[in-house]
Parts: structure tokens; C-alpha cells; sequence
């Protein structure tokens, strides 16, 4: 259980099976392309993915293994980017939006800032109901939050398009794990032309990324 995937959990051999069948931005190419690196750094004595990040994390540390390995720097730092944003970075509660001021307050006062705090401290029925005792958020509200946190642990979703995917009805990480690419797609395509949640382009190859990483996390929260 965690808010993040645990990288302990995904070996090298895993993580090959999903290279090969994730939609990758162009950048990230080049980790189908040369996917028998992977090979190369199973025979180093790395088993996961979690012994990988750690080996990549500091420059002078990817330096020593590409010399010590024979893999191109450029293809190690693909690979450490790609690894890291496992890691989600947490959204703060306050730029979720309908948010009052009132609420983060409550929320401040017992240490909750950030997605990450709050996940903590949502993850059953009893757990939320405690929250609201504690804080004097209404049930209704804590569940508004619980569901925006398990969706910013998905890659790439910030706060703006968690509320997006919230409003859309795919409100939880479940929803978007077993959503149809092509028919979340063309829903928060509508959706954003009615109401202009945001002016970037999100296409189709987007929404299979978002689905393929939901896929990758644990249904930690109980509804």
C-alpha cells in the first residue's frame, strides 16, 4: 500500500513487458529501441526497479554505471527520467478548485497540504469519517478530496486535470485503470470544449499513457 507505485515490486524483467507494450512520448523512444539494455543491466546485479533508481539518481553515480555497464549516458538519463516520474510529485489541496480557504485551513491544522497528507489519512470509510470528526469537513467533502487524491497519484495528472477526470465521472484511479482510451478521450475533449478547463492539447495516445499508468497502481482506497 502507498501513494506511489512501488518500484521494489517491478523487476527488470517487468519492466521490459511494459516498455514494450506502453505508448511512450518521442523522447522515450529510444527505450523500445534499444530494449535489450535492460538485459544488459539485469547482468549488474540490478533486480527492480527501485535498485535502478537508485543507481541513476545522481549524475556521477550514471556516469560510473555507463562506463561500468558500456550503456550510453543519453540512454540512462531517458531511462532515470522515465523511472522518476513514477514518483509523483503531490498536489496541494488548496489548488484543487471549489476549495475554500475555510477547508484548507481545517485541513492545515492537522498537518494536511498535499495529496500525499491527505492520503494517509482517507484510505477507508472509517478513516474519512474520523477526518471529518476531527476537522468539522463535512462527509461529503472529505469524499471530494479522497477522490481527487487518488487521482493525482496517476503520472501526469496535476491539479487541474484531476478535477477534469473528476468532473468527467472517471473520479477515482479504478475508473481510469479499466476506462476505454478512445472513449476518455473523446470525453474530456467534449467536456473541455464546454467548459475550457485548460487550452493545451490533449490527444489520444495521452489518454492511453494516463490509462496504461493508473493500470500500474494499487487500489489502495476503499469506497
Amino acid at each position: 500500500m502507498g501513494y506511489d507505485i512501488d518500484l521494489s515490486k517491478i523487476s527488470i524483467e517487468d519492466y521490459k513487458d511494459i516498455i514494450e507494450s506502453s505508448h511512450l512520448i518521442p523522447s522515450w523512444k529510444a527505450l523500445k529501441e534499444h530494449i535489450d539494455h535492460l538485459g544488459i543491466i539485469k547482468k549488474q546485479g540490478i533486480h527492480n526497479l527501485q535498485e535502478l533508481q537508485k543507481i541513476l539518481k545522481r549524475k556521477d553515480r550514471l556516469v560510473e554505471f555507463s562506463k561500468q555497464s558500456g550503456l550510453p549516458e543519453p540512454y540512462l538519463n531517458v531511462l532515470r527520467r522515465m523511472i522518476n516520474g513514477y514518483l509523483r510529485k503531490p498536489n496541494r489541496i488548496k489548488d484543487f478548485p471549489e476549495t475554500s480557504e475555510e477547508i484548507m485551513s481545517k485541513l492545515e491544522k492537522h498537518g494536511i497540504k498535499n495529496t500525499h497528507h491527505l492520503f494517509e489519512r482517507i484510505i477507508t470509510q472509517e478513516d474519512r469519517a474520523q477526518l471529518s470528526k476531527q476537522t468539522g469537513i463535512s462527509n461529503k467533502e472529505i469524499l471530494r478530496l479522497t477522490r481527487l487524491t487518488d487521482l493525482s497519484r496517476i503520472r501526469w495528472v496535476n491539479h487541474t486535470f484531476a478535477y477534469v477526470l473528476y468532473e468527467a465521472g472517471y473520479d477515482t484511479l479504478e475508473k481510469v485503470a479499466n476506462a476505454n482510451p478512445d472513449q476518455l478521450y473523446a470525453t474530456i475533449k467534449k467536456l473541455n470544449a464546454e467548459r475550457n478547463f485548460y487550452p493545451a492539447h490533449i490527444g489520444l495516445n495521452d489518454m492511453k499513457m494516463l490509462v496504461e499508468s493508473a493500470k500500474m497502481l494499487p487500489l489502495d482506497i476503499e469506497y
